[in-house]
């Protein structure tokens, strides 16, 4: 008897698996209030202006959204100094990378990225039946160098997650500049930026400045999910020359961002004082678990995001088993092929005392 077979290398894909639902974590448990630090989520919430714009849009919800995303690509390319034409909104960030793939990747082309980084660069570019290239990390940061010596004649995008997940690392500007001049005009390059807002090295690179120049192979994207509180609406965007956008028009989704999402993001754009409020929380949270973690004796990255990696040891997957007992929901690395780390999310102040309480509880028990 025949049977339906699916597309050739998906046996190769390791399916995306987020954190546990917080729901589903208090009835296996038997929990009544459990903290997810698992998605580096906005632990302040969305957007206030942001909010207030998605009540007055909610009666609107009959209609279908504008395809082209026209007053948010103005908005986005007013907040940024562009033109509408070199912006692309799509379902998320990961959508946007989505896009990209299909409309860029033929079967047998390659893609580089980081050892580990993000893994929908990996699923999507099986997805393509192309050949994913891995370039090892050097001290927890995309070695450029690497990643540019193992271009070959059939790489067609290299993907630079800048600060990179999970390890929170940023790619300098006085690395960005020799890389790109040394990557062949045929190879796009994709610097996903999607924590970009709270990074605040003064050697952070300016990527925008490249599409600004007119440079065709610089793609940067972008997201409303991380510092605007916006994750649950699925809305992410890139910017680069119109003619690099073009292909990605051709496969989108005909509404592949909601209403309530483009309204959101309008308003978010505006809500400056809640940005500055989110980063300087951030930046308070880290200094927080930076010294807890130092007196648990754990080796840990110094992060440009909302999220820190610490090393926990071979135990970690127990580790994580027993912060659930304890209703506290983070991400296991191993996705990450960094199987003795957890990302754990920056959190409330009340949130981050939690996981230090818990954490330390563990790590006893788990010897």
């Amino acid at each position: 008897m025949s049977e339906i077979r699916p597309q050739r290398g998906l046996d190769e894909i390791r399916p995306y698996v987020p954190g546990k639902p917080i729901e589903e974590v208090k009835r296996e448990y038997g929990l009544q209030d459990v903290i997810k630090l698992a998605s580096n989520e906005n632990p302040l919430g969305p957007s206030p202006k942001a909010l207030a714009a998605l009540e007055k849009a909610l009666r609107e919800v009959h209609l279908y959204p504008d395809g082209q995303g026209y007053y948010l690509r103005q908005a986005i390319a007013d907040h940024l100094g562009v033109a509408p034409e070199q912006v692309i909104i799509g379902n998320g960030a990961d959508g946007v990378i989505v896009q990209t793939c299909l409309a860029y990747l033929d079967e047998g082309d390659e893609v580089i990225v980081g050892q580990s980084s993000f893994p929908v660069y990996d699923i999507y570019t099986h997805v393509m039946r192309a050949r994913l290239v891995k370039v090892p990390l050097k001290d927890y940061r995309l070695d450029l160098e690497g990643m540019v010596e193992a271009i070959t004649d059939r790489t067609k995008i290299v993907f630079v997650c800048n600060p990179n997940n999970p390890t929170g690392t940023i790619v300098t500007r006085d690395e960005v500049e020799p890389f790109l001049a040394k990557v062949p005009d045929r190879v796009l390059v994709v610097f996903d930026e999607a924590y970009y807002e709270f990074v605040d090295s003064p050697e952070y690179p300016d990527t925008l400045q490249y599409v600004r120049k007119g440079r065709r192979n610089v793609m940067v994207m972008r997201t409303f999910s991380k510092v605007y509180g916006l994750a649950g609406l699925r809305l992410g965007y890139a910017v680069a020359h119109p003619d690099t956008l073009a292909p990605l028009w051709r496969v989108k989704e005909p509404f592949a961002v909601n209403r309530l999402a483009q309204v959101a993001g309008i308003a978010a754009l505006e809500d400056g004082e809640f940005v500055r409020r989110s980063v300087e929380a951030n930046r308070e949270g880290r200094r927080y678990l930076y010294r807890e973690f130092d007196r648990l004796g754990l080796f840990y990255v110094e992060s440009h995001t909302n999220f820190v990696l610490v090393r926990v040891g071979p135990k970690a997957r127990e580790v994580v088993e027993r912060l659930l007992q304890h209703g506290v929901i983070v991400r296991p690395c191993t996705g990450y092929d960094l199987p003795e780390f957890l990302r754990i999310t920056v959190g409330s102040p009340e949130q981050n005392a939690r996981l230090i309480a818990a954490l330390g509880e563990v790590l006893t028990e788990v010897g």
